[in-house]
């Protein structure tokens, strides 16, 4: 009885101190929420011009969030559309992507089978007008909020064609369900390959409907899944998919957060539909969230061998929660554990290093975990691949091709020669086309300065400011000579790369989404890979095993 009462004393004492702590913490909130309000509220009387309340009150709200993560975001009433887009993968409108241009909007990607498309509209096509206003001078989202609206609603564009050639079209929105499987098929004689685009609602009927695909009419037997660039989504489909290829029950991921009743286990809760298929995931830097659960699980599961590079390391949970107005919030609420008890989140949003987050966090403070079978693998760092293999690194040349856009004005002036290019499985960029891009090139008299270049031209005013530049200007004006490019070497010297982003971009023209994907198939290390892999049966369950260890340093690539 004497126990009983201390502990009941203690419990009361504890829950005192709790309300008491409860109360302290709601009169701070209080308190402050005044102040922001009565601040406000002196400035709209007495600042010397007008203050738009929604613009100065989301820059406060948006600043306040800002000192938490990039993922906890305020989205008004007016932005609900791109929350949706980001869910479901559906909006109504015409089915294209645009950016700005001095002369109009420009039309960068058409969706296949979409409004824009059956109308005749191709990438490249300018908007001039929409709904007969001039669409100079137009910046992206004004076009896009334009171009969007209800779904059977209509919308004038009057189109500039690559060739010149000006026409009106009377296009009725549609809803735009942008597929989360791209593309899949037999890649080799057994071997198939799924590319999720992302983790959208149904994305695991989408994704069990291919790969059914594949094993039934193709009779596969070995499959790859391909979640490179893949951003993320919706943390339920992620597991449903792992639920096709584990046992039912599996734990396939938790959440832990502060707030105990949001915490969640998710497990397989139905039976497989293949246990023993030989699965490789490919990953890489861009691969976040539930992309990375996929793989993080099936490696920890050891039922994929995971190749690539490592991925993006975001093991943050976020939830939505409606808010007055029409608008809504995307708070993260907790980290996601994967199942050998580790969390792949890099960086820590609690400690800040000045006015920036931290970095990454270094390998030496990650801890280790062991996967089913006993393999080692680490938290703290995005999923290391078990394989790696990197995805074409890009040079300076070819990033300033594609990004000053002559690749893109290139291909246009090709559509204009070519109104046809053969089966992708036959197209191939001839070394005569490759002359008449370099001659495009020079044509628009193309420069740009390495970021080599820039960094030595830091380095050169550094030393100048603190005394040194004297006693180093041999050493730096030879460093300077060698690392000073010349384009005609740079065209030759980074032809592959170039080449395999002017194809792609020629198929996209063609053959849109899946074209871009096939195309890039043809060009892919990662891939090449997988495959070899896949057919060596020994190799695959020897790294499973623990047998084959790959040699990794911190950023997993190999030594």
């Amino acid at each position: 009885m004497r126990q009983r009462i201390i502990m009941f004393l203690a419990f009361c004492c504890s829950l005192s101190s709790w309300a008491e702590e409860t109360t302290n913490r709601n009169v701070e909130i209080a308190k402050h929420l005044d102040i922001f309000s009565a601040v406000y509220k002196e400035l709209d009387l007495l600042y010397v011009d007008s203050i738009e309340p929604q613009k100065t009150i989301k820059k406060g709200i948006d600043e306040m969030l800002s000192s938490l993560d990039p993922y906890t975001n305020y989205i008004p009433k007016e932005d609900m559309d791109k929350l949706k887009l980001m869910t479901t993968g559906e909006y109504a409108g015409v089915g294209c992507v645009i950016s700005q241009k001095k002369e109009g909007i420009l039309i960068t990607d058409v969706y296949e089978g979409m409004p824009a498309q059956r109308a005749g509209i191709r990438t490249g096509d300018m908007i001039v007008e929409i709904n007969g206003k001039s669409a100079a001078g137009l910046n992206v989202g004004d076009a896009s909020e334009q171009l969007r609206g209800e779904s059977k609603t209509q919308v004038e564009v009057t189109i500039k064609h690559v060739n010149g050639k000006k026409e009106k079209f009377v296009i009725t929105r549609e809803k735009i369900a942008i597929p989360a499987i791209s593309f899949y098929t037999e890649i080799e004689e057994g071997i198939g390959y799924i590319y999720i685009n992302g983790f959208t609602e149904k994305a695991a009927n989408q994704f069990k409907e291919a790969f059914l695909d594949l094993k039934e009419n193709k009779k596969i037997s070995k499959l790859i899944i391909d979640v490179r660039e893949n951003p993320g989504g919706i943390l339920d489909e992620a597991v449903d998919i792992i639920n096709l290829f584990v046992d039912r029950k599996s734990t396939v991921v938790y959440t832990k957060g502060k707030n105990p009743s949001l915490n969640k286990t998710y497990k397989a809760l139905r039976d497989p539909i293949d246990k023993e298929i030989p699965i490789a995931v490919l990953i890489n830097r861009n691969s976040a969230s539930a992309a990375e659960i996929v793989a993080g699980a099936l490696q920890d599961m050891d039922r994929a061998v995971i190749i690539g590079e490592r991925s993006f390391g975001k093991g943050l949970v976020q939830t939505t929660r409606d808010l007055p107005h029409g608008g809504n919030i995307k708070v993260t609420i907790s980290k996601y554990y994967i199942p050998s008890g580790r969390c792949i989140q890099a960086i820590d949003y609690s400690k800040k290093n000045g006015k920036e987050y931290s970095q990454r966090i270094p390998d030496s403070l990650t801890h280790e975990f062991k996967t089913l079978h006993g393999r080692t693998v680490r938290d703290g760092g995005g999923i290391a691949p078990d394989i790696f293999s990197a995805d074409t690194v890009s040079s300076t040349a070819g990033y300033y091709l594609y990004e000053k856009d002559i690749i893109f004005d290139f291909v246009t002036e090709y559509q204009k020669k070519h109104p046809a290019i053969p089966n992708l499985k036959d197209f191939t960029f001839t070394d005569k086309d490759y002359e008449d891009f370099r001659a495009f090139v020079k044509s628009k008299e193309f420069t740009y300065e390495s970021f080599s270049e820039n960094v030595l031209k830091t380095l050169k005013e550094t030393m100048k400011e603190e005394g040194y530049a004297q006693y180093a200007e041999e050493e730096i004006n030879a460093l300077e000579k060698k690392i000073k490019h010349d384009i005609d070497t740079d065209l030759n010297l980074f032809k592959k790369e170039i080449v395999r982003s002017i194809s792609i971009e020629i198929a996209k023209r063609y053959y849109y989404q899946t074209g871009t994907i096939v195309e890039s198939l043809k060009f892919d290390d990662c891939k090449n890979e997988a495959i070899q892999l896949l057919k060596d049966t020994d190799r695959y369950k020897k790294i499973l095993s623990g047998e084959i260890k790959e040699e990794k340093n911190a950023s997993g690539e190999k030594e």
